[in-house]
């Protein structure tokens, strides 16, 4: 009976112990990264403000949700997040059956991102991850606001979530 107990009590044990982890807690970069370069991503696109939200926002997400040390020069770090805008799609997506106007648009990014090591090493590479977003658009002028800046500040922070999701749990 006593070794019956052991033995559930070690089984126990070893599936309490199985390597699952709860979503967001695991860090797979190497332990000798302490500083992380954001520089200036690059931009294919005639969204211009956009590249500078996107490092910004990937910056103020790495300070929020890890204890690097985030600096813009690559050569003062450890590892480096190069990042670039390939293309950008704006369209309506609803229209006013009366007026023909859109009412509503839909924002795509498609970005590239790569973090490489002090020493070279390609730790994190994601090619062609998209994003969307949706606002919409007054179809009376007098009453417009144009809604575009806002959505590319929001789909900034929504890809800055994303991408350090992404490094930190290697997904």
């Amino acid at each position: 009976m006593r070794s019956l107990r052991a033995a559930a009590l070690l089984s126990a044990f070893l599936c309490a112990s199985c390597g699952y982890h709860t979503a967001g807690s695991a860090n797979l970069l190497p332990k000798s990264i302490h500083t992380i370069a954001i520089p200036q991503w690059a931009n294919a696109t005639t969204q211009y403000k956009l590249s500078t939200y996107m490092s910004a926002a990937l910056s103020r997400e790495l300070i929020g949700r890890t204890s690097y040390t985030i600096v813009a020069d690559p050569a003062k770090a450890d590892a480096t997040i190069y990042g670039s805008l390939v293309n950008v799609f704006q369209n309506a997506t609803v229209y006013d059956p009366t007026t023909g106007r859109g009412t509503g648009a839909q924002l795509i990014v498609q970005i590239n991102i790569r973090m490489i090591g002090k020493d070279g090493k390609v730790l994190f590479t994601r090619p062609n991850m998209e994003f969307r977003d949706r606002y919409e658009i007054s179809v009376d002028p007098r009453q417009y606001i144009d809604e575009s800046q806002s959505t590319l500040t929001r789909l900034s922070k929504d890809v800055a979530r994303s991408v350090v999701s992404a490094i930190l749990s290697d997904f």
